[in-house]
């Protein structure tokens, strides 16, 4: 398990395949080969009759097609055998090696070259693959300028999947005309279309948030969203139908400052974190996106108005982080873990430190093996003091 990094694009996918074999920037990968070719003639020069190893010279082109580019190669694949026909010719003639040996290393090195140019088209495929999910990655999970909406802010995103390096969490800010709101969530499912409707929810929130007046509407046009995404997806035959996900609403209103407006839709409620302690956001919201046929009574969604004191977090995370296990199969128990935190250290509650304390711990517990894609998201107000840009506004965890 691994936090999901921003790769990068174009021929910098050879800067980071050789990365591990650079001295100050300059490749070093030809160090390996040549130092193996110089070792087999020195033992071969100090060896008897009946230890020859000069043929092991036909392992220098191999080597080198596994580490090198394929020029690198190619300039091995000719140095091996005009090195073995050098050191053949200098040896004594009842200890030469002859013709056999020399076809085997010149054999060897055009496999060898072959082999390097396999390689690097696969290498090269790779990193392509990784600079597209690294794209859809900041499409769905776009880039938070610090202090973005008024907001501190901070988040680590884990993929429960190392390679695909996206999954269906979301989160973000959207400035509105009616103050600024947060939302988090996770789409049910994995794969591509759990990237799908992410996508289609976060772009709807972008609109929704800004526009409408009520964080209750934002929510009905999530719902709204999500039912004719999964109305298409079932008709061009990619969904069952049963596609939903679950989802956090946070207001911000810009004439109240020390109140937020939540709508938890079937999500783990967040907790306030402050140097006093720690609370959930009280019970009794909605239904998940995608589930409002199951409420029959049609009653508007609840709006609760909770008290966000001054130096006091929102922290919100996604089952990654609450269906966490350890090796007995206990949760992770991030409450009571994040109250002796805070106990112990109230500087905890800023939303960098935080979400770092949060990822850590949950790694910790479950041996750095989780089950599911996990997000750690914690906002809270700007101090006027403190100005928009200061301190760790744009926290955002890569590891």
């Amino acid at each position: 398990m691994r936090a999901v990094s921003d790769g990068a694009t174009g021929l910098k996918g050879d800067a980071r395949r050789q990365g591990l074999l650079r001295v100050r920037g300059r490749s070093v990968a030809w160090v390996p080969p040549l130092l193996l070719l110089v070792a087999i003639v020195a033992v071969d020069f100090r060896t008897s009759s009946d230890f020859r190893i000069l043929s092991w010279i036909v392992l220098v082109p191999g080597i080198a097609a596994a580490i090198c580019g394929v020029w690198g190669t190619a300039a091995f694949a000719v140095l091996a055998p005009a090195t073995y026909v050098a050191a053949d010719v200098a040896l004594p003639h009842e200890f030469e090696a002859g013709l056999p040996d020399l076809v085997l290393a010149g054999i060897g090195g055009i496999l060898a070259t072959l082999a390097c140019v396999v390689r690097v088209r696969s290498e090269r495929r790779m990193v392509h693959m990784q600079d597209v999910a690294a794209t859809i990655r900041r499409t769905v999970l776009r880039p938070l300028p610090p202090g973005w909406g008024g907001l501190e802010h901070a988040a680590v995103y884990l993929a429960a999947d190392s390679e695909a390096r996206v999954g269906g969490d979301f989160y973000d800010i959207q400035i509105g005309l009616y103050g600024t709101r947060v939302v988090l969530g996770d789409v049910q499912g994995k794969g591509l279309g759990a990237v799908e409707a992410a996508a289609a929810l976060l772009g709807t929130f972008r609109e929704a948030g800004y526009h409408e007046p009520e964080l209750a509407t934002v929510a009905d046009r999530l719902e709204e969203r999500l039912q004719r995404h999964i109305l298409m997806r079932v008709a061009l035959g990619r969904e069952d139908g049963e596609r939903f996900a679950t989802a956090v609403l946070i207001g911000f209103p810009e004439q109240e400052p020390e109140t937020v407006e939540a709508v938890v839709l079937g999500h783990d409620r967040p907790l306030v974190v402050g140097p006093d302690g720690v609370r959930s956001l009280p019970p009794g919201h909605g239904l998940p996106l995608g589930m409002a046929a199951l409420d029959p009574s049609g009653d508007p969604l609840p709006v609760h108005r909770v008290p966000l004191r001054p130096g006091e977090t929102l922290l919100m995370t996604t089952d990654g982080v609450t269906e966490a296990r350890n090796s007995d199969g206990v949760f992770y128990p991030l409450t009571d873990d994040v109250a002796a935190a805070v106990a112990a250290d109230p500087g905890i509650a800023r939303p960098r430190r935080l979400v770092a304390f949060v990822r850590e711990r949950t790694l910790r517990h479950s041996g750095g093996r989780l089950a599911d894609d996990t997000t750690v998201f914690a906002v809270r107000r700007i101090k006027v003091a403190e100005g928009v840009g200061n301190g760790d506004g744009n926290g955002r965890l890569q590891a």
